[in-house]
């Protein structure tokens, strides 16, 4: 039997929550190491196993995989949740980068001013409600099915549910003119391996809180 992907990253979502969300997904099994430490990140980046010097880091498969994307794209073709043609995997990736482009504001939130925050979280509210969700339902209500591409889930569907749950921590209400968004929401909630992630006890993580932004700014802080 193989061993399960150790995923190494800070103890917070960051930009290793969606690998976290598309192996549960997938029904796979995983460990962690949590980052705590300046000398633990600067002996990954001294061992070689960071390709770049950044995390998150995923081994897996007898590989180092680095970058979010390559980690992801690589999960999601190994457990069929890349698509069944290379059209629905362009299609996956166009979803996929425009929620990465709204991750991208999410993941900076917590690092935030306080002064700043109520400001910053209004600029993200409009560009979710007024540039990403709005294809998203556009593109359910076309394609009539249950998910955004083909008729099985996708990396995209997964992780469209992860930025939606996000986006309704900062605005509760995101969803109030977006009533196929709001279907979707509770269908793929209740995809099995889907809602045991979001049972309490799963590795899913928190929001960021103010330890988790120290331990960041700590670990990568250059002195």
């Amino acid at each position: 039997m193989s061993a399960k992907p150790k995923l190494t990253y800070f103890n917070g979502r960051g930009r290793m929550e969606s690998t976290r969300w598309l192996l549960a997904a997938a029904g796979i099994e995983f460990e962690e190491e949590f980052v705590e430490t300046k000398e633990q990140y600067e002996k990954l980046c001294k061992d070689g196993a960071l390709l770049f010097g950044q995390l998150p880091l995923v081994e897996m498969d007898g590989m180092n995989l680095v970058q979010t994307r390559a980690i992801l794209n690589y999960i999601a073709g190994k457990y069929n949740l890349y698509g069944k043609t290379l059209k629905d995997r362009a299609h996956i990736d166009m979803y996929v980068e425009g929620t990465m482009d709204l991750f991208q504001m999410i993941l900076m939130f917590p690092f935030t001013p306080p002064e700043q925050k109520e400001k910053q979280a209004a600029t993200i509210f409009e560009k979710a409600t007024t540039r990403y969700f709005p294809v998203y339902e556009k593109a359910l209500k076309t394609h009539g099915q249950e998910f955004l591409v083909g008729n099985s889930l996708s990396y995209a569907d997964v992780q469209l549910l992860e930025a939606i749950l996000a986006m309704e921590e900062i605005k509760p209400d995101v969803l109030a003119q977006f009533p196929k968004l709001q279907a979707f929401k509770a269908r793929i909630s209740n995809i099995p391996t889907i809602k045991k992630f979001l049972q309490p006890g799963s590795q899913k993580k928190p929001p960021a809180d103010a330890a988790y932004v120290a331990t960041v700014l700590k670990v990568l802080t250059i002195e």
